[in-house]
């Protein structure tokens, strides 16, 4: 009795580190635009709390500078790219990679963007 609930408690800890890791770090950009083209670059995410951060893309030769913060599974980022505001809402994934959805005030329609750990 006591393995099995040695086993079950190592199982609920399995699914932890997913919720807890640390979003801190650098990360692949893939992603796609409103219209559906594809882009690519690099995302740098810098924690400055245990939920908060700041975070920096760099894309096509463009950049563009955030805040950041976690909760539980969600990650969501408000930035600015040129004169454009945008949000972006990430859902954290098992495996460390983000996938979210982004858009820009006063736009109508959607990205995509999957932030993968390097």
């Amino acid at each position: 009795m006591g393995k099995l609930i040695l086993s079950l408690a190592l199982l609920g800890l399995a699914s932890v580190p997913a919720a807890a890791q640390s979003i801190g770090g650098t990360y692949t950009v893939a992603g796609t635009n409103f219209d559906g083209s594809s882009y690519g670059g690099e995302a740098t995410v810098t924690l400055t709390s245990e939920t908060t951060c700041t975070i920096h893309w760099e894309i096509g030769g463009s950049s563009s500078d955030g805040i950041c913060m976690r909760n539980d599974d969600a990650f969501s980022a408000g930035y600015v790219m040129g004169k454009a505001v945008g949000l972006v809402v990430y859902k954290v994934q098992e495996d460390g990679s983000l996938h979210g959805l982004w858009t820009i005030a006063g736009k109508d329609g959607n990205g995509t963007e999957i932030l993968t750990p390097q």
